[in-house]
């Protein structure tokens, strides 16, 4: 029964999350970026800003201009190409978007998503960033006051990871004990102690999941709201120009952006090993291991690329995590020596 619950709430997130995403400007199957920051336009924008129209047309020309120079490419396509430019223009029309500074938390039905989620969550970043005059600031305050709101789940969650360690030598004699035994009664059996042992030492099994299903969409909210927040990439904070990805800051000689691409894996290493719970046995843990090192790997290779916005977002949100599974990693111990 667990299961089916689970396995419905992932398709309704799944759903969810795909209805009304980020829409990036394409001309002839080409993402258009802003050759100063990196950043790939983004078509379906929430708000607009005083420069905002004069970033997108110049983005346009310098991609028509590159085009238009090369002899390679036919007049058809190169016309083509000057059409859908037109057309984005044309489906984008920001001069009728609200500006960002005044923009609303109810606005035109864009989807269960954005209408619900997004755009919300967009507001609340605008009008905080306005109250702390920094959109850098607002990030971070509400990266911690949503992942304080889920501290209930995400605390239970390396609570268990706690458990299963105390429970570790009891569950490797019991895989020992069945190790060859594959019969269906044995296997039932099993089961059955292995059941035993979970309450015994409190563990919920269904519980490791439970994070997953709240940071998941958490994150994808947070990060569509950002995306589609043009006023966030044109502030600095902390040296750091929010809309520019670090790679295209290094390769213009701004060294300092390297901090983000270390501090990313580095984080997201120690907060993947601290927030996994203990293996059933060796192969389930040379698994986590490499699902570990894959998300690393993942991360280092998107540091490079995302906004600053979004970089400085993630490292908030795994230095919580880190700092949360701490505390309770102290809190057992002190309840074991006394």
């Amino acid at each position: 029964m667990k299961k089916n619950i689970i396995k419905i709430s992932a398709i309704i997130l799944m759903v969810i999350s795909l209805t009304g995403c980020t829409k990036y400007v394409k001309i002839n199957k080409n993402q258009i970026k802003n050759n100063e920051t990196g950043q790939v336009l983004v078509k379906n924008i929430l708000c607009k800003t005083d420069n905002i129209e004069k970033e997108y047309d110049k983005a346009f020309k310098e991609y028509y201009d590159k085009l238009d120079k090369d002899e390679k490419i036919k007049d058809k396509d190169k016309k083509e190409a000057l059409n859908s430019i037109e057309k984005v223009t044309k489906e984008m029309n920001i001069s009728k978007l609200q500006n960002c500074q005044d923009m609303k938390i109810v606005g035109t039905y864009d989807g269960l998503w954005t209408t619900f989620f997004v755009r919300p969550l967009a507001w609340i970043i605008i009008n905080l960033g306005k109250l702390v005059k920094s959109y850098g600031l607002s990030l971070i305050i509400i990266t911690i006051l949503i992942r304080l709101i889920v501290w209930p789940f995400t605390k239970k969650t390396a609570m268990q990871s706690e458990n299963l360690k105390k429970a570790q030598p009891e569950l490797e004699k019991l895989e020992k004990k069945y190790r060859n035994k594959t019969d269906q009664q044995s296997q039932m059996q099993k089961s059955q102690e292995m059941l035993f042992i979970y309450k015994k030492y409190n563990i919920n099994p269904m519980s490791s999941c439970l994070f997953a299903f709240i940071q998941i969409p958490l994150f994808f909210a947070f990060l569509e709201a950002i995306n589609r927040i043009p006023a966030i990439f044109e502030e600095t904070f902390l040296g750091f120009q929010l809309g520019t990805s670090p790679l295209t800051a290094i390769l213009k000689g701004e060294y300092i952006y390297i901090i983000l691409i270390v501090i990313i894996p580095v984080a997201t290493y120690y907060s993947f090993k601290l927030n996994a719970t203990a293996s059933m046995n060796k192969e389930q843990e040379a698994q986590m291991k490499m699902m570990t090192n894959i998300m690393v790997v993942f991360m280092t290779i998107t540091a490079g690329s995302i906004s600053s916005g979004i970089a400085i977002y993630w490292i908030v949100s795994q230095l919580f995590t880190i700092a949360q599974n701490l505390l309770v990693k102290r809190s057992k111990d002190n309840v074991k020596n006394k």
